[in-house]
């Protein structure tokens, strides 16, 4: 215990440090916000990977879908790498680059009120990316609670608020120069922590093909290529998380930031690489927690017989990692999460600040101003999140998954068709953003679970936009 306690405070110190490099660095918004705009490719793949993959990856989705799915699960992780990272970073990142210099843009709400000439859009966009990545950040901070809770045997609570006072920190401190420095180290925690993760779970399993074995004995479905739910839900899974990627803000921004477009080909087979490696090992992981757990061995991770499924990874996690090995997976986590985290709370509040009170409520305002305020904003926002996680108001598969579908559907019809379509206009990006996030809480209130609610929210928003722009002519350009 003390030398988990020793290894993470020195983490802490080491992120603190950075922070405080990366303050004396930042001089202008632009440089708090994307670095200057100068960021190479190295650093953007890291920071990239780094701020897709979390606690909510490695201790919510792989435990609750690799109990249900078993090693069909893979099939979500190789959708994230091809789709979400290879597919995003080849079709979208020179384009999104060059409509950033075209248009002298620094956020995707600020494009689409260029692109579409809409203020209204600019400030629902604005609005909906900070609600609803409110939920996503707490489904980040309820992972990383359960697993400090676990770990240290802590107070949920205690553990909820030290996790949001060190973020806060963190990010008020350097902004995005402080996250591409830090997450270039935390992506190489990242891929040791599940080379290590990987080893001991075979290990422990007594190989790969005992541990087939033994989940084909439980249920045969759970190593075949659905998976016991079945297409339906799976493909809900695969697509709320490979195609949202393609519209999510915080993802987006990377290549806002990026040096030039050789840079996007350099990081785009890095970052594939990466994601292959974490999401692939991480579900491998998850599908293995029916091989180790039952009510009678790991009696935290269940409750009257039925597994809590944000638990399960947490207990997986301490039952099959060696007590020597088992800070580089605490690590492994944390340094996802603090990635995922940083990234939501700078493009949460530049929404609130650089979008909605600089481009409504006072346009004068000073660049020092607006660094200010970022950070004012950055903290409000992190104390907002915990808030939440401390409610728990559902697992966290499903909080992540009407966050994502939300903001999904808000943003998918707009901009991806916005940046490939000249016939493409107002109306018909207003209609996209409002009927598609409509769709997606209308079924998700009624009663659908958050992934395929998500998933037909955004499918809705990528139709509504050509249909409903043949109602006038064409306005706007691409790039």
């Amino acid at each position: 215990m003390l030398v988990k306690l020793i290894v993470v405070s020195t983490f802490a110190l080491m992120v603190v440090v950075i922070g405080v490099i990366g303050m004396r660095k930042t001089r202008s918004f632009s440089d708090f916000f994307l670095g200057g705009g100068n960021v190479g490719p190295w650093m953007t793949a890291f920071t990239y990977g780094t701020a897709y993959f979390s606690a909510v990856l490695f201790i919510g989705f792989a435990g609750k879908i690799g109990w249900a799915f078993g090693y069909s699960g893979l099939w979500v992780a190789l959708g994230n790498a091809l789709i979400g990272v290879f597919c995003v970073w080849w079709l979208l990142g020179p384009r999104i680059k060059k409509m950033s210099i075209e248009y002298g843009v620094s956020t995707m709400s600020e494009y689409l009120e260029k692109r579409y000439d809409s203020k209204f859009l600019k400030f629902f966009s604005a609005l909906c990316i900070f609600i609803f990545f409110i939920p996503y950040s707490a489904a980040v901070f309820m992972g990383l609670s359960y697993l400090f809770t676990t770990t240290f045997q802590i107070d949920y609570t205690l553990a909820l608020i030290l996790m949001g006072a060190f973020t806060a920190i963190y990010i008020v401190m350097g902004g995005y120069k402080s996250m591409t420095m830090i997450d270039l180290i935390f992506g190489q925690i990242m891929i040791v922590g599940v080379v290590i993760l990987l080893w001991s779970t075979v290990d422990k399993g007594q190989g790969f093909a005992n541990i087939t074995s033994v989940l084909r004995s439980i249920d045969p479905k759970l190593t075949s290529p659905l998976g016991p739910p079945g297409l339906w839900p799976l493909f809900s899974l695969i697509f709320l998380t490979s195609i949202a990627p393609f519209a999510m803000p915080q993802l987006i921004q990377k290549f806002y930031a990026i040096k030039d477009e050789r840079s996007i080909k350099i990081g785009m087979f890095a970052s594939t690489f990466f994601a292959l490696l974490i999401s692939g090992i991480g579900y491998f992981i998850g599908a293995t927690t029916r091989v180790f757990m039952t009510p009678e061995t790991t009696p935290g991770a269940f409750e009257n017989g039925k597994p809590i499924f944000d638990a399960l990874m947490p207990e997986l996690l301490t039952n099959i990692i060696p007590p020597a090995l088992s800070v580089i997976i605490l690590l492994l986590i944390l340094s996802a999460s603090m990635s995922t985290l940083a990234a939501l709370v700078l493009i949460s509040s530049s929404s609130a600040i650089k979008d909605i009170y600089a481009g409504f409520i006072n346009r004068d305002v000073t660049d020092k101003g607006l660094m200010m305020l970022m950070r004012i904003s950055n903290a409000s926002f992190v104390v907002i999140s915990v808030i939440l996680a401390y409610l728990k108001p559902a697992t966290i598969v499903a909080v992540l998954g009407i966050s994502w579908g939300a903001i999904g559907s808000v943003f998918l019809g707009p901009f991806i068709w916005g940046l490939f379509s000249k016939r493409v206009n107002k109306i018909g990006a207003i209609s996209s953003s409002i009927i598609g996030l409509g769709t997606c809480l209308g079924l998700y209130f009624y009663g659908m679970p958050s992934p395929q609610a998500g998933t037909i929210g955004m499918m809705a928003s990528l139709v509504v936009n050509p249909l409903f722009s043949l109602m006038r002519p064409s306005v706007g350009k691409t790039v």
